[in-house]
C-alpha cells in the first residue's frame, strides 16, 4: 500500500507544493497535531503514519483505528519538516476524514441493529469509491462491520443479469460449481420467495433476498423453517437499506444485512492538523 499512498500524495503535489516552497524556508523544524472536531469512530491511523513516515515525518500516536473518539480528542502527535507536512497535509486529512466517516457510520448502525438482533452482522458492498475501495471496506471493519467482497474474484455472487444469460439458478449453481474452488463461496441474489427456496435446496451457501420489503423477508424466512431449510444457508438483505428501515430489516431474523448506505452516505469526520514551530 505504500506505493499507492505516495502516488495519492504526489498526484496531489504535482511538480512541486509552490505556496509551501515559497513561503517555508528550508531547514525549519516544527510540532504538530491532529485534533478532532468532533466525536465519532476514528479509523485510518495506520495509513496517516505510513504516508508521514514515508515523507520523514515523525509521529506518536495517541488512538487505534476503531477507537471511539471526543470532540477535542488529539489523534496523533507529528514532528518534521513543515515542507514535508504541509504538501502531505491535505492527502493525509482527506483519508482520515473519509474513512473515519464511514466507521463512524458503521459503528451507529451496528448499535442500532444489535439492539434488536445481537447476532446479524452489517456488511458493506461494492459500492464504493473507485480507487478507494481497499480504504472504504478497512473503514468498515474500524467500524466494526463486514467488508463482504473487496473485488470481484472473492467469492461468487450470481445476481440478475448472470441469471438473465445463463437462463436460471439451477444452471447458474451449476456452472459456478464446476468453475470455482471449493475455498470459494457461492451466493445468489434472488428477488422472491420461490427462488429464495429453490436457490437452498440447490446448494447456494449464500442467499441474498435483493430490494424485499422487511415483510417478505419474514416470510422467507418462515417458510425456509417450515422446510427445515434454514440452517442450509446464510440468508443475507440487500437493496435500499439505510438507517430509517434498517431495524425492521434486523427484526426479521436474517444473518446478514448488506447496505452501501454505509460508504455512499457517509459525512467525513471532521479532523484538523495545527502546527507550530520548535523552540531552539
Amino acid at each position: 500500500m505504500r506505493q499507492d499512498l505516495a502516488k495519492m500524495v504526489y498526484d496531489d503535489i504535482g511538480f512541486e507544493d509552490i505556496t509551501t516552497c515559497a513561503l517555508i524556508p528550508p531547514g525549519l523544524m516544527v510540532n504538530g497535531q491532529i485534533m478532532a472536531k468532533e466525536g465519532g469512530v476514528i479509523a485510518g491511523v495506520e495509513l496517516a503514519v505510513v504516508i508521514f513516515k514515508e515523507f520523514g515525518v515523525e509521529t506518536d500516536v495517541m488512538v487505534v483505528d476503531g477507537e471511539k473518539i471526543k470532540n477535542g480528542q488529539i489523534i496523533m502527535e507529528i514532528s518534521g519538516d513543515p515542507r514535508s507536512i504541509l504538501s502531505v497535509e491535505r492527502t493525509v486529512l482527506n483519508l482520515l476524514m473519509r474513512m473515519s466517516g464511514i466507521a463512524t457510520l458503521t459503528r451507529n448502525i451496528i448499535e442500532m441493529v444489535r439492539s434488536v438482533n445481537p447476532n446479524v452482522l452489517v456488511a458493506g458492498t461494492r459500492k464504493t469509491t473507485p480507487g478507494l475501495q481497499f480504504f472504504e471496506k478497512s473503514a468498515i471493519r474500524a467500524g466494526g462491520g463486514d467488508t463482504h467482497r473487496y473485488r470481484l474474484d472473492d467469492s461468487v455472487l450470481i445476481k440478475d443479469n448472470h441469471l438473465a444469460l445463463v437462463g436460471g439458478v439451477d444452471e447458474a449453481i451449476s456452472r459456478a460449481r464446476k468453475y470455482v474452488s471449493f475455498t470459494k463461496k457461492i451466493e445468489i441474489e434472488v428477488e422472491s420467495l420461490e427462488e429464495a427456496l429453490h436457490a437452498v435446496r440447490v446448494g447456494a451457501d449464500i442467499v441474498m433476498l435483493d430490494n424485499m420489503d422487511p415483510d417478505e423477508v419474514k416470510d422467507v424466512i418462515v417458510a425456509l423453517k417450515k422446510e427445515n431449510l434454514r440452517d442450509n444457508a446464510l440468508i443475507e438483505v440487500s437493496g435500499g437499506i439505510n438507517s430509517d428501515n434498517i431495524i425492521q430489516y434486523a427484526n426479521t431474523g436474517v444473518d446478514v444485512i448488506s447496505t452501501g448506505y454505509i460508504t455512499h452516505s457517509a459525512r467525513s469526520l471532521d479532523l484538523s492538523l495545527d502546527l507550530e514551530k520548535m523552540h531552539q
